[in-house]
């Protein structure tokens, strides 16, 4: 099995070396296209008016100065024309990509791209809290990673579905299970705007989230990674929402 290795935090990050250990328990052909600096928050973006520039770090492992979109074009399109992959992983994203995150996240993208390309593709987040945001938890994610690749892998990936999977804030022997989630959403109560004060006195702002109390929503992937599971998500490039194309159709009809 050829293996396409990508993630949005770049190509020193350790949560891509933590993915490649997870890689290599599967497979001994890994590639790694990751992009040059940090891509956090990029979605599903291609960079359209810049040239992507390639550059080999060493055997087998590239970076690219472009988005995690483009770099799973540019290893399935350019660097694995004569052989693409079997599968795309990317990640382990350094914090967990569960509810809206997913609609933000590069690591999401890069399974997403890999996807719309033909190739079976997972994306894989390790969550932190508080006290490990820092140093998170990346032996959680290689020490279950490669079972639940296998499982996925087993069960089979439907063309148009990519699969999405979070690793709980917790040392591999206290994971509580694997669920099957949905994905959640959170209170947008919780997000807010910080502003601040440059040295002319102008305004700029960050934008951040309130950390206050939360309950998540029964079988979701909030919930999930709050009681130490390892939450998979199974996620559609169609988006069509069919109860309401079937109202509107009625509606126009």
């Amino acid at each position: 099995m050829r293996i396409l290795c990508t993630n949005d935090d770049g190509i020193h990050a350790p949560g891509l070396k933590a993915l490649e250990t997870i890689a290599r328990a599967l497979s001994d052909d890994v590639w790694v296209v990751a992009p040059e600096t940090d891509q956090s928050g990029v979605a599903h973006s291609l960079s359209l008016n810049d040239p992507l520039r390639l550059r080999e770090i060493s055997e087998r492992h590239f970076a690219v100065k472009g988005t995690p979109t483009d770099c799973v074009i540019m290893g399935v399109r350019q660097i694995m024309r004569d052989h693409k992959p079997d599968l795309v992983l990317s990640g382990v994203n350094r914090g967990q990509n569960v509810a809206e995150d997913v609609t933000y996240s590069g690591t999401v993208a890069g399974a997403i791209e890999g996807t719309i390309l033909g190739v079976p593709s997972i994306a894989l987040s390790q969550a932190y809290g508080p006290t490990t945001r820092e140093t998170p938890r990346w032996q959680c994610a290689e020490h279950h990673g490669p079972k639940i690749v296998r499982k996925i892998l087993e069960a089979g990936i439907d063309k148009g579905i990519l699969v999405n999977v979070n690793f709980p804030d917790c040392e591999p022997d206290e994971v509580e299970g694997t669920a099957l989630v949905n994905q959640g959403q959170r209170t947008q109560e919780l997000l807010r705007l910080d502003e601040r004060r440059d040295g002319r006195g102008n305004p700029y702002f960050w934008i951040a989230f309130e950390r206050r109390p939360f309950t998540p929503g029964n079988g979701t992937d909030l919930w999930a990674i709050a009681n130490r599971r390892i939450a998979v998500t199974p996620l559609r490039i169609d988006m069509t929402d069919e109860p309401t194309l079937t109202r509107y159709a009625q509606a126009f009809g």
